[in-house]
């Protein structure tokens, strides 16, 4: 079923924030919990990841309020991030078929920036990022089902 989420990007507090807000809105980290930079597969040509980079959050998420998704991941420098204020939120669309997902990308690209071309990905996603001509960021997840 397609849904929309919040995604949050923090510089290596990803952990601590979602624990806050777990705390506050109750319920259990879904899919498969807190999943680590670690966890992925080795990135060809890229150096071996420290053990303090291998522990980050890869992805997290939580239902909360009128089941609207929460999800995160660490965003650290040495990955070439630079976290601030307007960078670390992304509107999340789970469409339910890769002529959807497309159909959206095209459209919210069209006049900004793509920032990830669509693309299937290793955790079985067809996957893309792009920000729109007013500067709103947009994530694409979509696992055809």
């Amino acid at each position: 079923m397609a849904r929309t989420s919040t995604y949050l990007n923090f510089p290596d507090k990803t952990e601590e924030a979602f624990n806050f807000y777990k705390s506050v809105f109750g319920g259990e980290f879904g899919n498969n919990g807190i999943v680590r930079m670690g966890d992925g597969p080795p990135i060809e040509g890229a150096p071996p990841m420290s053990d303090e980079l291998k522990n980050l959050v890869m992805h997290v998420e939580l239902q909360i309020t009128g089941g609207h998704v929460l999800m995160g991941t660490d965003a650290p420098e040495a990955f070439g991030f630079t976290v601030s204020f307007g960078n670390n939120v992304y509107i999340n669309l789970e469409p339910d078929s890769k002529a959807e997902t497309k159909q959206l990308f095209d459209g919210l690209s069209a006049g900004g920036v793509v920032t990830m071309p669509l693309q299937d990905m290793f955790w079985g996603a067809y996957y893309g990022s792009c920000t729109d001509q007013f500067g709103v960021q947009w994530m694409f997840n979509c696992v055809e089902k």
